[in-house]
């Protein structure tokens, strides 16, 4: 029935049309681990899926190989076209055979990639696919060193291209085959380069047709050329006069329209973008279209509780409401590069993006995240070139991240970062490139950008340090573009009831992550040194490396249905249009001390406290941050309510008569039943 049903849509596109047609294959997949050796139990599944998150595979992680299977009738009407097959992710390395025959392999755990199967395939005849995905450990697969899960499978979607023998390239760097340079950008004046990959099966010459349209649907660049078909490129230079500048509250984005053919249309490929300028200096911060945007940004990684890392375009909406809800301006894809509806929004939205390229170290001594060998260095080459071939056209996108956290013991990786930063420049001029850093040395002078990873005051030392690493930075690296980012973990569920420090391993309780933001974000307050403010992150995510599988670093929870006090902090500092008052501590309702402080975050000013029936004094502690006075509080449950303006807050709290173990201080411990009545 799957078959028939592929049949029956393939046949409609034949009707449609000599131009390309696009077919979505995520139906009518069998999918079964290789260790099982046969597909007579195969389970059907659709895509995206992975083996990590399908409930009827075996339920614990796993890192193994797993085979996709389908199966797909071309019509005889079809046997004059050129068939190809675009997969959008596949985690992390994957081998496409077409009825038994090798194609081809490609690995990397989140770029898109193409492949040509004209002469695989047979027309007016079914046609088995098969692919096999392994989302194994490879010291020549970029990431080497990750915390994050890869979850494993054909995560993302597939789609089957059908194109007459002359079109334009699907094949160059799992893009389509349209990149739009912009060279020179203002208000007056946006001119650039449009590069046109061609491919033919029969010609040697075509008729190239280009055409931009502004947001209204009017035309505002038109070109017609003859070109010979080549390995190269076309590149067609363009001015647009008097254009719509992309900016973060006025996203204008343009239409552009590659197309094949004189007489008639044999290809077609639209592709949007926007025009604007970008330049980030020490004294000035990040310029766009030459107004200064203070950077708000959170980290974003690939994960949550009901996907995993299969998200859909409805969980890129709804993380992004998210941050957006925050009031962040900015985020970064952690690691690798998102889905490309998470881009698209963001041009439509008009957020800030950075794309990490996989050259990244976890926290994790052991790992190693360099290999001096031409497989790994070549790997990392390509995955960057398909991240910008993919991605160049989003507006939104500001930066490639070039590396994150890389140790500089053992092999000297510097000459290998250089050459990573110049193939990105070389490929992309118009964009800078970035990195996360949390060593010293040769390596952070590399990238046009840096951002310093800060974790002072969270396993070693004071918060109160990050003011010392302040005046450092401005005394001796003043000259350089920084931006900071920082975060600790903090799970609702560890409670601490008693101020005393909790001996228990791997105890990692919210109000420390708390404590821990509001410090860094009293310091960095007024501070012009850094161009952006970095949040790891935005949401927890899943780590099978980790003591409770979790990453617990996010400002929401994984399954996205709490919110940490720290994020209200944010909200306050950042989102102008909607005000907040918010009472942190709410899930603290059991205290063991008397004494009580209290901590208000409010966008609306200084707020009133009331204890009890105490009216208490507040001081503000720092922007959006207000902390009460010391209260003697009397054992009982105790009403907490703070206000401003027509918004209140409130929790209760139970104090005193918690009893405390000698082996886990702040730890409730059972009643001796020979002291109870």
């Amino acid at each position: 029935m799957k078959r028939l049903f592929v049949l029956l849509l393939l046949c409609g596109l034949v009707t449609s049309g000599r131009a390309r047609e696009v077919f979505p294959l995520n139906e009518g997949w069998r999918f079964f681990f290789k260790t099982e050796r046969t597909s007579d139990n195969a389970r059907n599944v659709t895509l995206p899926h992975s083996w990590n998150t399908d409930p009827r595979a075996l339920g614990y992680w796993l890192e193994t190989t797993g085979n996709y299977q389908n199966t797909i009738f071309l019509p005889l009407e079809w046997a004059s076209k050129r068939i190809f097959l675009k997969f959008y992710g596949v985690q992390s390395v994957a081998d496409l055979f077409v009825n038994g025959s090798y194609v081809g392999s490609h690995r990397g755990a989140a770029t898109a990639f193409t492949f040509e199967i004209t002469d695989k395939v047979r027309f007016g005849a079914d046609n088995g696919l098969l692919v096999v995905v392994s989302n194994s450990y490879r010291d020549d697969v970029l990431p080497t060193s990750t915390d994050m899960n890869l979850y494993g499978g054909i995560f993302r979607d597939v789609e089957l291209i059908a194109t007459e023998p002359t079109a334009i390239s699907p094949l160059y760097f799992g893009s389509d085959g349209v990149l739009v340079h912009p060279r020179s950008v203002d208000g007056e004046r946006a001119e650039g380069e449009i590069e046109v990959h061609i491919t033919s099966k029969q010609e040697s010459n075509c008729m190239l047709n280009i055409q931009i349209e502004n947001s209204e649907g009017r035309t505002v660049f038109a070109r017609r050329q003859k070109v010979h078909i080549e390995d190269e490129p076309v590149m067609v230079p363009f001015a647009i006069e008097n254009p719509e500048l992309w900016a973060s509250e006025h996203p204008s984005l343009y239409s552009v329209t590659a197309s094949i053919g004189e007489d008639s249309i044999c290809d077609r490929v639209t592709v949007r973008t926007g025009f604007r300028n970008l330049a980030v200096s020490t004294s000035g911060g990040m310029m766009i279209n030459n107004t200064h945007t203070p950077v708000h940004g959170v980290t974003l990684y690939h994960d949550n509780a009901l996907s995993g890392g299969t998200l859909t375009d409805e969980d890129y909406d709804a993380d992004l409401a998210q941050i957006r809800t925050l009031g962040a301006n900015a985020l970064r894809s952690a690691v690798m590069p998102h889905g490309q509806h998470l881009y698209d929004r963001c041009d439509e939205l008009g957020m800030l993006v950075w794309v990490d390229i996989p050259m990244h170290h976890s926290e994790f001594f052991g790992d190693m995240a360099y290999y001096a060998t031409p497989e790994f260095e070549e790997n990392g080459l390509t995955q960057l070139r398909e991240i910008i071939a993919q991605n160049i056209n989003h507006p939104s996108v500001l930066m490639w991240g070039i590396f994150s956290c890389l140790p500089t013991r053992g092999d000297d990786v510097t000459p290998y970062i250089r050459r990573l930063n110049d193939a990105a420049h070389e490929m992309d001029p118009s964009r800078p490139t970035v990195a996360c850093s949390n060593q010293d040395g040769s390596i952070n002078f590399v990238t046009d950008l840096i951002v310093w990873l800060q974790t002072v005051g969270w396993s070693r030392g004071s918060t109160d340090d990050l003011a010392i690493w302040q005046r450092q930075m401005w005394k001796n690296w003043s000259h350089l573009r920084s931006a900071i980012a920082y975060g600790g973990p903090g799970f609702i569920g560890h409670k601490s009831y008693s101020v005393q420090s909790d001996p228990r391993r791997n105890w990692m309780p919210e109000e420390k992550q708390t404590r821990f933001h509001e410090e860094y974000a009293r310091n960095l307050q007024n501070d012009s040194l850094f161009w952006g403010v970095w949040i790891d992150n935005m949401f927890d995510y899943g780590s099978a490396r980790r003591p409770y599988g979790v990453n617990g670093e996010g400002l929401v929870t994984l399954n996205r249905r709490d919110f940490k006090d720290a994020y209200y902090l944010y909200k306050a500092m950042w989102n102008r249009e909607e005000p907040t008052l918010y009472l942190a501590g709410k899930r603290r309702t059991l205290r063991a001390e008397g004494k009580q402080c209290f901590s208000i975050y409010s966008s609306e000013g200084m707020p009133q406290l009331i204890v009890g029936t105490d009216t208490v004094a507040v001081t503000e502690y720092a922007a959006c941050q207000y902390r009460s006075d010391s209260v003697e509080m009397k054992g009982g449950v105790v009403g907490v309510k703070a206000s401003v303006g027509e918004l209140t807050d409130s929790m209760t709290i139970r104090v005193g008569n918690v009893l405390r173990s000698k082996s886990y201080p702040g730890l409730p411990q059972k009643a001796d039943p020979q002291k109870t009545n």
